[in-house]
C-alpha cells in the first residue's frame, strides 16, 4: 500500500494506491491552510481505504517546485511518517504528477504545465507524449509567464498559470492542481519499472521569500 501526498500547489491532496489502482483519495483546495488540513486528510483517506498507518509499505510525496511554506508541510510530514513507520519515502516532481493527471483525461502530443510561483511568476515544465507515456522535455524552471518562449506559451497548459496570466497562456486545460491519485499512479508505475524516483527533498528553484539577513548590524554600546 502506497500513500501519496502533495502540498506543492493550492490543493492539499492525499491518496492510497494498492498496487493496482487508487483505492481512496481526498483533496481540499486552500492555499493558506496546508498545515491544518494535511493530517486530517491523511487520517480520513486511510480510514476510507480501511487502513491504518502500519498497513503502508511506502510513501510518495510531491517535492515541488512550489511555494516554500506549503511545500515543506508535505515533505516533512512524509519523511516523518516514513521514519516512524520504517517505510521508504519517494519524491516525485509535482509538475510531473500534474502532467500525469492531464493524460488521464485525454490524448495530446505536447503540453505545458504552469503553476503559481507567486511574485508574478510560474513554475513550468513542458511534456511530450510518447509510446512510453508522458515525458518531460523541458524544465522544471521558474519565470514570468510572458517571458516564456512563444512556442511554449502557445501550448495547451495545465495548472493555475492560465487563470493568473490568460494573455500569456491562453490555452487552458481543466487540470488546475496536483491530484494525489495521479501522483500515486505515476510513482507506482515508476517503481514497477525499476526507475529511480527523487529524494524526498523540496525542489526549490529560487530562494524563499523570507531569508535571514546576511550581515548583522553592530549593537551600540553607547
Amino acid at each position: 500500500m502506497l500513500l501519496a501526498i502533495d502540498t506543492a500547489t493550492q490543493a492539499v491532496t492525499v491518496a492510497v494506491h494498492d498496487g493496482a489502482t487508487v483505492v481512496a483519495e481526498h483533496s481540499t483546495s486552500d492555499a493558506r491552510r496546508h498545515t491544518e488540513l494535511l493530517a486530517p486528510s491523511i487520517r480520513d483517506t486511510l480510514r476510507a481505504a480501511g487502513l491504518r498507518p502500519r498497513d503502508l509499505s511506502a510513501i510518495a510525496v510531491g517535492v515541488g517546485p512550489g511555494p516554500f511554506t506549503g511545500l515543506r508541510v508535505g515533505v516533512v510530514t512524509a519523511r516523518t511518517m516514513g521514519l516512524a513507520l520504517g517505510v521508504p519515502v519517494h519524491g516525485v516532481c509535482s509538475l510531473d504528477a500534474l502532467a500525469h493527471g492531464v493524460m488521464a483525461d485525454g490524448e495530446r502530443t505536447r503540453f505545458l504545465v504552469a503553476t503559481d510561483a507567486r511574485r508574478k511568476e510560474v513554475y513550468w515544465a513542458a511534456y511530450d507524449v510518447t509510446d512510453q507515456g508522458v515525458r518531460r522535455s523541458d524544465g522544471p524552471d521558474v519565470a514570468r509567464a510572458a517571458d516564456l518562449p512563444a512556442h511554449l506559451r502557445g501550448l495547451p497548459t495545465a495548472g493555475r498559470g492560465p487563470l493568473l496570466y490568460p494573455d500569456a497562456l491562453p490555452h487552458a486545460l481543466p487540470q488546475l492542481d496536483v491530484g494525489a491519485g495521479a501522483l500515486a499512479t505515476f510513482a507506482m508505475g515508476a517503481l514497477r519499472r525499476g526507475e529511480e524516483l527523487l529524494e524526498p527533498q523540496p525542489l526549490y528553484l529560487r530562494r524563499p521569500d523570507a531569508v535571514p539577513q546576511s550581515e548583522r548590524k553592530p549593537v551600540s554600546t553607547a
